[in-house]
């Protein structure tokens, strides 16, 4: 008779496949309403049905998948009326993490910033709307880091997590040649210290894409 796995390997199998799904649903690697299966997963991943399901459960609490009442799992199809609200969250958390990050940001970060944005200049010119959406979160990342308010940061993530494959349906309406104005606008705040400057640049930048996808 075979071994139950050890407790531990069980719990990194699980967090490995979480991880890797997150991530890939945070990226916007998957469409809204992508329907997934816990032997797709459990194969793709080489784990059991087990740290599979609890992955699951796990993104299905955060919001970041949905499960019927038949125990179908996919992406969430958002409405307008929920992406109005996870834009107005959007605005309010980073406004504040990028308020709260601003009397830490040092000429290293703002060089790191406009590095972040070269990166998504070039993956706009070839057409990779996974590249920008991963980029653009690590630019936003990066300056909320420097709020030193984790709290918060989680709860801005989450609300990534949730729009990711709405922002891979974004991307592709928006038809973007050229890195987002408002990242400039954040920057230039930065080096200047305004903070009311920084907080619409923010606020702008977080929702008016948002908005636009749910007119």
């Amino acid at each position: 008779m075979q071994a139950a796995p050890k407790p531990e390997i069980a719990a990194s199998a699980h967090d490995r496949v979480y991880r890797g799904l997150r991530t890939r649903i945070m990226h916007g690697q998957m469409a809204p309403g992508q329907a997934l299966t816990l032997r797709g997963i459990g194969r793709e991943f080489d784990v059991s049905m087990t740290p599979a399901r609890e992955a699951v459960n796990r993104l299905v609490a955060e919001g970041a998948l949905t499960m019927s009442s038949s125990g179908r799992v996919s992406t969430p199809e958002l409405s307008n009326e929920r992406i109005e609200e996870l834009a107005a969250l959007r605005a309010l958390i980073e406004v504040e993490l990028a308020s709260r990050a601003l009397p830490r940001a040092h000429i290293a970060l703002i060089d790191r910033l406009q590095t972040i944005n070269a990166t998504i200049a070039d993956v706009v010119s070839n057409r990779d709307s996974v590249g920008y959406i991963r980029t653009n979160l690590e630019f936003h990342r990066t300056l909320y880091l420097r709020a030193q308010a984790p709290a918060m940061l989680a709860m801005a993530e989450t609300v990534w997590l949730q729009l990711g494959p709405t922002m891979r349906a974004l991307y592709g309406r928006l038809r973007r040649s050229e890195p987002p104005q408002y990242h400039r606008l954040i920057i230039a705040a930065l080096k200047a210290g305004d903070e009311p400057g920084l907080r619409l640049a923010v606020r702008s930048d977080v929702t008016q894409g948002l908005r636009m996808l749910a007119g």
